[in-house]
């Protein structure tokens, strides 16, 4: 607990250096280029734009939702702008000299069942009437039982570090690309089946997902774009009666689960890792266009004859990125194996595995069981961010000519002083700014959450403070500051917080609590034209009152184990609508204090 006597000097020291919120960083000046711009373990940027895209034929942008028989994928696109791999035979290899591999999708043999649908990615993003989720045919198509005409299955090569160390050629070992389509909006959207089956790239793995990892998936890729968080999408979910053997915690207790495919669908699904094996393999060239293809399908703003491009689009990915994980954080989100793989080149979340909200405040918070030096505890994902950035770098070099690689930080210091600085290269000097970017990402959004107007020197201090206090008492993370949005101004002053406020109530044991109160209420009565109606309103439009904790999507998966997918079904559509208030939820208890039992659940990388 803090000591009554605290200084404010100590309190600032917290604030200012956040090791455990926000992650330690050496500061670093904003360069020209932010100024203008373990395979097992929606609101994209405005900035990701899409070309001219692969569908053939749905020439009619104003046309209503469709059928699968008028309904087409291609992967010509990508087969025109790469040439595949040369060996059609699909066993596990190095492969060398290519972006995919031609891949068929392994059906199961057990009859599937469709257990879940997004109607809002069925039909917005891919035109299709839901009605066509009923039909024999589409579950075929998301099973991977059934290829459309004119579609190429296609899996990815590339490589990673993960947890820190360089581990080589990784890939889709158990997803399958289908292909492109582009909607009545213009917007170009790449399918890909998870858990479809063995590829060049499975490593020992089956090539399969099991029911409970999916669930989860599909889950929480809806949930956290309805947070408007840039994500992956989920489309479909079906589950199988073929068995899969799974060692769950890698302790020698190997089960029987159930396969499941989830059909995943995102603009790209290229990562940092799609850059670096073809760095760490010495193919330039190949580097090279696989970059030129990314920066002329989703970075439209950046000029292809500018021979500062490369340099660009890192800091675009930079400064995407630095908001991606400052959004994670202001939910509690802790994507729990943040390798270079798992990282998207358009700053989308990608890959869901042993993710988890936090639910009482705690910047160690570790989801991930298998991360036993918890390196990507939610605290350190800022860090991490950083360090995959700075391998995303490194990939880059090969195509940076020496006058960008060759670049004093300080390009006007007297000769004799030529040896204090380091020679660093202009990509450096673009991840330099990332620290910054990063903080004042952060504190835009942990005011909105507090409902602060404009600037305030002091608003560092009280952020960091209350985040203290929140971890001293173990208070929940979501429902404090969602309470902080109910409750009213009136209230707090009269320090009058009742037991639907289980929460605040928590973080009010504290002996700072009144202390950091009336610095609130005293900051509070800074913005200008504002009532604390409207205060609550806009508070409570960015603070959430339901997230997927892990305990909901427990009970979901146990039942769904016994073929009950009820609250699959709840959860998808509580998660819907976060911010509002529902009775199907609060009878769910899904805004009440987490069961005991919750603190007993652990996931690990192996689904």
């Amino acid at each position: 607990m803090l000591k009554p006597d605290m200084t404010m000097k100590m309190m600032m020291i917290v604030g200012l250096i956040w090791e455990s919120t926000v992650g330690i960083f050496s500061r670093g000046e904003r360069t020209e280029f932010e100024a203008a711009s373990d395979p097992e373990c929606n609101s994209v940027d405005s900035r990701h734009y899409f070309a001219d895209g692969d569908n053939l034929g749905y020439s009619q942008i104003n046309r209503k939702r469709i059928s699968m028989d008028l309904w087409n994928l291609t992967s010509q696109k990508l087969i025109e702008s790469f040439q595949l791999d040369p060996i059609k035979e699909n066993y596990v290899r190095q492969v060398r000299d290519c972006i995919f591999s031609a891949v068929q999708p392994e059906p199961f043999k057990s009859t599937v069942k469709l257990v879940a649908v997004s109607k809002e990615v069925v039909e917005d993003l891919l035109d299709l009437d839901v009605s066509v989720t009923e039909t024999k045919k589409f579950i075929q198509f998301v099973s991977g039982a059934w290829i459309l005409p004119g579609s190429v299955p296609l899996t990815h090569r590339y490589g990673g570090h993960q947890f820190g160390v360089w581990v080589g050629q990784l890939g889709d070992g158990r997803a399958h690309l289908l292909g492109a389509y582009v909607n009545r909006h213009g917007a170009r959207w790449e399918l890909q089946l998870k858990g479809s089956g063995k590829t060049p790239y499975s490593r020992d793995g089956d090539g399969r997902a099991v029911l409970r990892s999916s669930v989860r998936e599909f889950l929480c890729s809806e949930a956290l774009n309805y947070l408007g968080i840039p994500t992956t999408r989920a489309a479909s979910l079906v589950v199988s009666n073929d068995d899969v053997k799974r060692d769950q915690f890698y302790n020698g207790n190997v089960k029987n689960e159930r396969g499941a495919i989830v059909l995943r669908v995102a603009k790209s699904w290229f990562r940092f890792g799609s850059l670096e094996i073809l760095a760490h393999s010495g193919e330039t060239e190949l580097l090279r266009k696989l970059i030129d293809f990314i920066i002329k399908q989703h970075f439209p703003l950046i000029n292809a004859t500018n021979s500062n491009k490369y340099l660009e689009f890192f800091s675009h990915v930079v400064t995407d990125t630095s908001y991606l994980i400052a959004q994670w954080m202001s939910v509690g989100f802790a994507h729990g194996v943040c390798n270079t793989d798992n990282f998207s080149l358009l700053s989308v979340t990608l890959d869901y595995g042993p993710f988890g909200f936090m639910d009482f405040y705690d910047p160690n918070f570790v989801p991930n069981t298998s991360d036993d030096e918890g390196r990507y505890k939610i605290g350190n994902q800022a860090n991490v961010g950083r360090y995959n950035l700075d391998k995303l770098r490194k990939a880059l070099n090969p195509l940076l000519d020496p006058k960008q690689q060759l670049f004093l930080i300080i390009q006007k210091c007297p000769v004799k002083q030529l040896d204090v600085y380091s020679i660093r290269t202009r990509a450096e000097q673009v991840l330099k700014g990332y620290p910054d970017l990063y903080q004042i990402k952060f504190m835009e959004l942990f005011k909105a959450k507090l409902g602060l107007f404009g600037r305030d020197k002091n608003d560092e201090y009280l952020i960091a403070y209350l985040l203290k206090l929140m971890e001293d008492t173990r208070a929940d993370f979501t429902m404090t500051f969602r309470q902080l949005s109910e409750i009213t101004q009136q209230q707090l002053e009269a320090h009058s917080i009742s037991e639907e406020y289980w929460a605040l109530q928590d973080v009010a044991r504290h002996t700072k609590f009144l202390y950091w109160v009336n610095l609130y209420l005293s900051r509070l009565k800074r913005n200008t034209v504002d009532s604390d109606e409207a205060r609550r309103n806009r508070m409570e439009s960015v603070n959430p009152r339901y997230i997927l904790r892990n305990w909901m999507a427990e009970s979901a998966i146990k039942k769904s184990e016994r073929n009950d997918f009820s609250e699959v079904h709840l959860l998808q559509k509580i998660l819907r609508h976060p911010f509002s208030k529902q009775v199907e939820a609060e009878e769910a208890g899904y805004s009440f204090r987490p069961p005991p039992w919750a603190r007993e659940l652990r996931v690990s990388c192996s689904s």
